[in-house]
């Protein structure tokens, strides 16, 4: 061998044991350089790190909520960058931008094998939480176009979507052009939030426009008078025929009255009870696929039913109009004013009380009502061991309506609390002071309002968990009760959230008044509410009444 050749071959081996002792970036630039762009993390969670080689002050940006970067942003020198991940169900992938001196490099961070099977919303919905899933569906409803947050249908279950994302990882709900009707697949991670599914910031993979649409609806608001009357639905259909599906439960007083081209006309019958409500679907297809849209008619409820009832001046408006018995029940809503002497339920059976809009007795029969002689609950006499009726409790009293010397009454004993307190029965107590909701009752209760109350209710539980205690700067507190002093996890069935409730009087708490811990008994007593599913008190509106500690 030539001594020049043997010479070079020694040289080539220098450079490469003097590599062993550095390290040697995988990408070049003066300003800044990494010693490898990309990042295998295991789907079990762990860390890697890579070496930074930096010019300048420098910051990461891109990192997903499910990825942790340590440190984002640094000074001129050499710094190892930290990148870890929780286990994961599926494999995922991030790319990150690192930036220096106005120059970029990326990072390819990837955590076990991205592939995502299709699912179908029954499948999300039986599947385990954090799994990612690819699902094709109808948009069906849209309720935030800022985030995109929408519900996607198929034949199997719904879902909601909680926020929509581009590829990018940008809310952008304009560019997708998603519509109720049309159909379209994502790809998200699942997770149950107060019993709903989702999946969160979705990415939207495909989206197929629907052939029907709604065109014109005439009148505009789509609502059917309590007389009945008529509605014009105009539709854009770019498919092959057109049907109509009116629910099995509307069937009875919507009906198609006439079909013009791609024009229907509904007829609605005159509504003797409350509001109502028909959810038309109208599909159309291009010979491989249906295609839907919907829309939904409302018909206001006659006032005085059950769903509407009438309020306390318009039951004495009607019973005046009227001037005598009246031959059917009408509900009346209102509030415990004043109980009359000896009125309280007892050997009778019934009891006669007055009743106002706001709660105040105000000697005026333009604005008070007699409840007289009224059953009790479930249209049944009061017996020893029923809870007794109370001032500032909420009645529903149903019965027939009449008048008496100048007073708008119920019939005697042709009359009865139909609900109180939002209840209908007082076996989990009825939410006065003599007989307070257990943690059962409250919760029926706010489920049947459906939100916040009109009243103020008692409620009693063993305090099971507290998210908040009482502090000297909000002077107030948050903490769950149950009936069996667990913490159930907010279980809608078990779980009362006790929600910035004050301390006893309404006043704020203050340094040197007791603090609830778990195990104590309290009675709190407040205006009640439902948010998203969860019985709770309204905020700042409750306080604790009454406090016995465990030990």
């Amino acid at each position: 061998m030539k001594i020049k050749n043997i010479l070079v071959s020694l040289f080539a081996i220098l450079a490469l044991a003097a590599g062993c002792n550095q390290i040697e970036p995988d990408h070049y630039l003066d300003e800044v350089s990494l010693s490898t762009s990309y990042v295998s993390l295991s789907m079990a969670g762990g860390s890697s790190s890579v070496e930074a080689f930096t010019a300048d002050n420098w910051t990461i940006t891109g990192a997903p909520s499910w990825l942790t970067v340590t440190p984002t942003s640094g000074s001129a020198g050499v710094t190892s960058i930290s990148f870890s991940a929780p286990t994961t169900l599926d494999g995922r992938s991030a790319e990150l931008i690192l930036t220096c001196a106005g120059k970029t490099q990326r990072i390819n961070v990837i955590q076990g094998l991205s592939t995502v099977s299709p699912a179908t919303c029954a499948e999300v919905i039986a599947g385990p939480d954090s799994k990612t899933y690819l699902v094709t569906g109808v948009c069906t409803g849209i309720a935030n176009t800022n985030y995109g947050n929408w519900y996607l249908m198929d034949d199997t279950g719904e879902i909601y979507i909680y926020g929509t994302v581009n590829a990018a990882g940008n809310y952008a709900w304009s560019s997708f052009g998603i519509e109720v009707g049309d159909e379209v697949t994502v790809q998200g991670p699942k997770t149950t939030y107060n019993g709903t599914v989702e999946l969160v910031d979705a990415q939207v993979v495909n989206v197929n426009k629907s052939l029907i649409k709604i065109a014109e609806i005439v009148p505009m608001e789509g609502i059917f008078p309590t007389a009945g009357g008529d509605i014009a639905i105009t539709l854009n259909n770019k498919g092959k025929g057109l049907y109509v599906e009116i629910p099995e439960a509307a069937k009875s007083w919507l009906t198609i009255k006439s079909i013009a081209g791609n024009t229907i006309v509904f007829h609605a019958d005159e509504n003797v009870a409350g509001p109502r409500t028909a959810t038309l679907v109208f599909k159309t297809t291009d010979g491989k696929k249906d295609y839907t849209c919907e829309t939904s008619l409302i018909q206001l409820g006659a006032s005085g039913s059950k769903d509407l009832p009438f309020t306390v001046d318009e039951a004495i408006a009607y019973a005046m109009s009227v001037g005598t018995e009246t031959t059917t029940d009408f509900y009346v809503k209102g509030i415990v004013s004043k109980i009359l002497d000896k009125g309280e339920y007892g050997s009778y059976g019934n009891a006669s009380f007055w009743i106002s809009d706001d709660g105040e007795y105000h000697n005026d029969l333009s604005r008070d009502f007699e409840a007289y002689r009224v059953l009790w609950l479930g249209n049944e006499k009061w017996v020893e061991g029923n809870a007794q009726i109370a001032v500032g409790a909420e009645v529903i009293i149903c019965g027939h309506l009449t008048t008496y010397k100048g007073t708008a009454e119920t019939a005697q004993n042709k009359a009865y609390v139909y609900q109180i307190n939002g209840v209908h029965t007082d076996a989990n107590g009825i939410g006065t002071k003599a007989d307070p909701f257990n943690v059962a009752g409250a919760i029926a209760a706010c489920n049947a309002i459906g939100g916040a109350t009109n009243f103020n209710a008692y409620v009693t539980g063993k305090v099971s968990k507290v998210e908040s205690a009482y502090s000297a700067q909000y002077g107030n507190a948050t903490f769950w009760i149950s009936e069996d002093g667990a913490y159930h996890d907010k279980d809608v069935t078990k779980d009362f959230e006790a929600y910035r409730v004050l301390w006893t009087d309404g006043k704020k708490w203050a340094e040197g008044d007791p603090q609830v811990a778990v195990g104590d008994k309290v009675t709190i007593y407040g205006q009640l509410t439902l948010y998203k599913g969860l019985a709770e008190t309204n905020s700042g509106k409750a306080w604790v009444q009454e406090h016995i500690p465990a030990n």
